[in-house]
This record gives structure tokens, C-alpha cells and sequence, in this order.
């Protein structure tokens, strides 16, 4: 999806970029200042105030809580607060796995925000989906608390691992054959380049391509989603599609970083058989509008279609997918030595190898780790052009 710095290059995902910031201790603090992180809910995003960094063991100790919660917290009048006889009310739609880190340990993260903002937090018992009620005197109290549980609720849902994805299927008959048709030439002529056998090869039934990764933690949120790729259809997508297939072609090899003798990645390229855009202009336009809903953290503007064909990741971990565990759910680069392979004589050989021609008629939820009776990754729902 995105081009990566190749292994024992520079640490930092841009090449070029100099740590300026490592020579001037603060500089990386004034510039949060300038650029704060933008948190988005719903659609609307907030400036999340930056603090000192300061060292927390957030995996092993759930009580975790940002200092004095600084964050822009005024009375907002995009949440809805109902008055009550009682003072005001206003819920908070949550999946049941989040809850423990607004309960927090011992009950302190709650606590806390009770007493700060003067409200009353009721939430469903563990293991029970349900909506956490803010109450409280004063209105201005109940956004407070409603602003602080959002801010703590993002947080910790960008440190779940993705658990789907947004793609379509590649795997008809004549790609899947042409593919082992690939890895059987690969082997047989370039299996003493360093790092080349089959183990690092895709599985031919799950080949696909990848428009963005989600975190999806309830039947609820998958449902959301139908219903946006719903929207996305209705809105554009058959505009674009004129109600049809896409006709595509997958031919010719690429690779993900900037060394052909340290590659990890190696991908099929995917384009229309008619030279037109639109199966890119498609793509933008859903990663778009789930990006707008904060539904998948924008990276990237575009899409990079690409089909992966060969993953280092495979050799250890059959069922790894892409390079996602290089980067945080907020974007932030994590330097991680990956293991290569020699890609110098697959490149020049297979340059422009011809996998098949496929006709795109679905967009999929597809879910990491679970495969389906045909060997595919799981669809937990879809979308058809025609």
C-alpha cells in the first residue's frame, strides 16, 4: 500500500529525512504544538493538546490515563445532550472489548472522570454490549466527560490489531493457475538466489487486493460498515462502474522497498484492460470516505493496487498478510528488521509476467486469520456492482 524504505537504509519511512529533532531535544514538542494530533469521531475531527511525553506501561498496567486529561474538552455542540428532570444525559456507542480501559484499574479511570467533570458514568457490565450513559448537573459537565471517554476510546482502539480489511478477490481459476505457473518458473530458475524458495510464495486462493485495513471489534461495527459500502455504492460507485464488472488484467512484478537484492515484498500489478482509471478512481474514493468517518487512519491518499505475490513474512507465519506490522493503527513508523530475499533475477525475468485477466464485481469485509470453505479469506459482507 505504501512504499517503504528498504532494509539497512534509513530508519525513518521518508529517505532523506533528517532527525533534527534528536540534535534539538524539544523541537519535537514545539512542532506538536504547531500540529497537533488530529483525533477524529464520527466524522468530526478534534486537536488533541499535546503534554510532555512521559514513559507508561500501557500494556501491563490498564490504569493508564493522560495526565490531568489535557485535552480541548469545551462544550461542543456537536454531541447530542438530552435534558432531563434530573440534569442532562448523553451515551456513548462502544464495543464491549473497550470498556475495561474506561473503567480502568480498580475503577480509577472512571473515578476520575467523574469527580473532574461532576457527571455520573454508568457502563454495561463486562462481556455485555450496550451504550455507556454520561449523566450529570450540568451540561457543560456531561460534553466534558463525553469528550474525555471518545479520546481515551480512540486511543486505545488504534493499539488493537487490524482485524479486517476492505479488498477484492483475485483468486479465479485462470489466476490461480497462472500464479503456480509463476512460482514454478521462480524456482526452477532462480532458487539459488538468496532467499528464494516456497515458502515465501502467497497462497494462490487468497490472493486479493487490499483498499485499507480496519479494526472492527462487534457485529455491530461490521454492520456499520456494510451499510457505509452500501452508501459508497449507491453514492459512486455505480457511477463509476456503470453497474458492470471491471475488466482488469494482473501482469507484471513490482517491489515494496527501494533495493531489488533486499526485497521483501513482491507484488502483481493490477490495471483496466480498457487504460482507463477507474478501478484507482474507485478505490481513492472509498478509502476517502472511510477516512472522513475515521474509519481507517489516512497514511496515504491513494491506493496502491497491488497484489502480493511473494512475502518474507510467509516463511515463519503462513497465514502473515502484507507489511501492516510496520506501522502503528495512527501511522507512526515502527523500524522492525525484516528479513529479504535477492528479487534481481525474478525482476528481470518476470518483469512483465502475465497472471490473468479478472472481472471485479465485489467489494469485501474481509476478516485476518479466517478462511472460508474455498480457502479465501472470510467475507463478513459485500458489495456487488452489478
Amino acid at each position: 500500500m505504501k512504499k517503504l524504505a528498504g532494509e539497512g537504509r534509513s530508519q525513518h519511512p521518508n529517505p532523506g529525512y533528517s532527525n533534527s529533532t534528536q540534535d534539538f531535544p524539544g523541537t519535537s514538542f514545539v512542532m506538536d504544538v504547531l500540529r497537533p494530533q488530529i483525533v477524529t469521531f464520527d466524522g468530526r475531527n478534534y486537536r488533541k493538546n499535546p503534554i510532555q511525553e512521559k514513559q507508561y506501561q500501557h500494556e501491563e498496567d490498564e490504569d493508564f490515563y493522560p495526565d490531568s486529561m489535557e485535552y480541548s474538552d469545551e462544550p461542543c455542540g456537536a454531541y447530542e445532550v438530552a435534558q432531563t428532570p434530573h440534569g442532562f444525559r448523553a451515551t456513548v456507542s462502544a464495543p464491549s472489548l473497550l470498556y475495561k480501559h474506561i473503567v480502568g484499574k480498580r475503577g480509577d479511570t472512571k473515578k476520575k472522570i467523574e469527580v473532574e467533570t461532576k457527571t455520573s458514568i454508568n457502563i454495561p457490565k463486562h462481556g455485555h454490549e450496550g451504550e455507556i450513559v454520561i449523566t450529570g448537573q450540568h451540561r457543560n459537565g456531561v460534553v466534558s466527560a463525553r469528550t474525555r471517554i471518545d479520546v481515551l476510546l480512540d486511543t486505545f482502539r488504534r493499539r488493537q490489531p487490524f482485524t479486517h480489511f476492505l479488498s477484492f478477490f483475485l483468486n479465479e481459476v485462470e489466476v490461480q493457475e497462472r500464479f503456480l505457473m509463476f512460482q514454478e518458473e521462480v524456482l526452477r530458475k532462480c532458487s539459488k538466489d538468496r532467499g528464494v524458495d516456497s515458502t515465501i510464495f502467497q497462497n494462490p486462493k487468497k490472493l486479493h487486493l487490499t483498499i485499507g485495513m480496519l479494526v472492527l471489534l462487534s457485529e455491530q461495527e461490521i454492520q456499520q460498515t456494510c451499510e457505509i459500502l452500501q452508501r459508497c455504492k449507491e453514492e459512486f460507485i455505480n457511477d463509476i462502474s456503470g453497474g458492470r464488472p471491471l475488466e482488469v488484467e494482473m501482469a507484471g512484478i513490482e517491489y515494496m522497498n527501494d533495493d531489488p537484492a533486499m526485497v521483501d515484498v513482491l507484488y502483481a500489478k493490477v490495471h483496466m484492460k480498457d487504460g482507463s482509471n477507474r478501478l484507482q478512481e474507485l478505490v481513492d474514493r472509498v478509502l476517502e470516505r472511510f477516512q472522513s468517518l475515521g474509519l481507517i487512519v489516512k497514511e496515504w491518499t491513494s491506493v496502491k493496487l497491488h497484489a502480493t505475490v511473494m512475502n518474507t513474512l510467509l516463511r515463519k507465519d503462513p497465514n502473515a498478510e502484507g507489511r501492516y506490522n510496520l506501522y502503528t493503527a495512527d501511522g507512526k513508523y515502527i523500524f522492525k528488521e525484516r528479513e529479504s530475499f535477492d528479487g534481481r533475477n525474478i525482476l528481470k525475468t518476470f518483469e512483465n509476467f502475465y497472471f490473468g485477466s479478472l472481472r471485479l464485481n465485489s467489494i469485501h469485509i474481509s476478516q485476518r486469520f479466517t478462511v472460508d470453505s474455498f480457502g479465501n479469506y472470510a467475507s463478513c459482507g459485500h458489495v456487488d456492482f452489478s
